[in-house]
């Protein structure tokens, strides 16, 4: 099959390339999924993961690549709750090959039915966002109707899925970003935003929730806006500046079933708009990754188009 696989960690994205490899096979409680499209990370290159295995073994040439849309073509041993031939979408462990590729194997647990009405291209770019805006809110976030949620980031990715589960959920969201995101943050939900270039953030008052994608100093004056009893939420590495009253929680997306298929559903019925910034093929992906171009959402490889 063909993948693009990473070998030298120091080159980045210009040590990436495209190249043969064996088709994987489904181990116990596996599937092996024709993926149809892949979503990608830029800064996969800096995980840990990427390189090596949960032993800190070198793991290269390793495919990255961890959204996935496809079909189930086989099961492993003891695998349950897929068959094949099914449309699935989900997020692959991230300690093993990767979707940029034509076939993966992965653990069924890490998959979810994809509607029909749902097509491969929208399904890849949801694990990753949509899960990690679902996870922060209700999970860590513990997100009530009414709470007032300061979401970074509000047109990109992950802060577009913020966004918009948080203002489906009753909340009153205050995006932020740069100039050029007011239209498509206050589009997507947002009932106010503010430009960090050029408005106060201490302006926004006290909030419930920060939905933290920035960090640094962004995150240490945004701390200062929890209100007793709120929370912090950073998917940036562990919390710097934790508020004064109220709780700080950093952590790593995890795969879901349950969460993927509620994300799905509000995707099919129309409650909730994905944020593609760019579409490519395997065969292309490489110049696209290689671009330098600053893209605000998500990047989508086609596999089989």
């Amino acid at each position: 099959m063909k993948a693009i696989v990473v070998t030298d960690q120091a080159a980045g994205a210009a040590g990436m390339k495209l190249a043969e490899r064996p088709e994987p096979r489904a181990a116990i409680n596996d599937v092996v999924v024709q993926v149809h499209a892949a979503g990608w990370v830029s800064t996969e290159l800096e995980w840990p993961s990427t390189w090596t295995d949960r032993a800190n073994r070198d793991r290269t040439p390793s495919i990255p690549g961890h959204e996935l849309a496809g079909v189930v073509t086989a099961l492993g041993y003891g695998t349950t709750g897929l068959s094949v031939g099914q449309r699935v979408f989900g997020l692959a462990d991230w300690h093993r090959d990767g979707t940029l590729a034509e076939y993966v194997a992965m653990e069924a647990r890490n998959l979810a039915p994809l509607p029909d009405d749902v097509d491969f291209t929208v399904a890849a770019s949801l694990p990753i966002s949509g899960l990690t805006a679902w996870q922060g809110l209700f999970q860590h976030g513990d997100l009530q109707p009414g709470q007032r949620v300061l979401a970074h980031g509000a047109a990109g990715a992950v802060g577009a899925m913020v966004t918009q589960l948080a203002t489906e959920a009753g909340a009153y969201v205050i995006g932020t970003g740069r100039a050029a995101d007011r239209h498509k943050a206050l589009d997507l939900g947002a009932q106010d935003f503010v430009d960090l270039d050029n408005d106060a953030l201490e302006d926004v008052g006290e909030v419930d929730l920060v939905f933290d994608v920035i960090g640094g100093e962004v995150q240490k004056r945004s701390a200062a806006l929890i209100n007793a009893g709120g929370t912090l939420v950073s998917v940036v590495g562990p919390v710097e500046t934790h508020p004064a009253e109220g709780r700080a929680v950093d952590f790593v997306v995890e795969a879901d079933r349950a969460q993927l298929t509620e994300i799905a559903a509000r995707v099919s019925d129309g409650r909730l708009r994905t944020n593609i910034a760019v579409t490519t093929t395997l065969d292309d992906a490489l110049a696209t990754f290689n671009s330098g171009e600053r893209l605000n959402g998500k990047t989508i490889i086609n596999i089989r188009p």
